[in-house]
């Protein structure tokens, strides 16, 4: 991450417009460059969560970006910390829907899929939570995944297989595939 001010010269040697941060530099970008400033006035409990819209470059789209930027900043107060930002591209992803679960539902939910995962990791030290993670991670391809985790295929198959009977999942349906890919974003 850089900082950025508003005359910093571009990659192309332009320069950028007053106010107007690069093309690309996503909300943790400028966070970076006035977290510690900002979290230097703020009290003990206190927070501040910004959200950033996507540039306008129009009058006209001021309403939108105003209510982009309003989501985006309850995408940011969900998260943990006294200074938090979230940008529009969040808001084209799971990571918008995410933080507006009830903590008791994301809990059941999480627990429902993982909690037979792990407590079988813990009995066995049999991994299979970070083999899960890998094997959605390589978009369910078995080389790709067998080789991430320095495994014969045939272990992962087992894993996998031990994964779907614990939990009554069947991780070739895109379904299931999503249910769990959620239950470890919200874990």
């Amino acid at each position: 991450p850089r900082a950025w001010s508003p005359r910093e010269k571009d990659d192309g040697g332009g320069e950028e417009a007053d106010g107007e941060a690069p093309e690309g530099l996503v909300a943790e970008e400028l966070l970076d460059a006035v977290r510690l400033p900002l979290s230097a006035g703020l009290g003990d409990g206190d927070r501040i969560t910004l959200g950033v819209s996507a540039a306008v470059h129009s009058a006209e789209g001021l309403r939108g970006a105003l209510e982009e930027a309003r989501h985006a900043r309850r995408v940011a107060a969900a998260r943990p910390g006294s200074v938090c930002a979230a940008g529009h591209q969040e808001l084209a992803s799971h990571v918008l829907l995410l933080p507006f679960v009830p903590d008791d539902v994301r809990r059941a939910f999480t627990a429902r899929l993982l909690d037979p995962l792990r407590d079988y990791d813990r009995r066995h030290r049999a991994e299979l939570v970070p083999t899960l993670e890998a094997f959605l991670d390589s978009d369910g391809s078995w080389t790709r995944c067998a080789a991430r985790l320095h495994l014969h295929v045939n272990t992962l198959r087992y894993r996998v297989g031990r994964i779907e009977q614990l939990t009554g999942r069947d991780l070739s349906r895109l379904e299931d595939k999503l249910d769990f890919f959620l239950a470890l974003r919200m874990s």
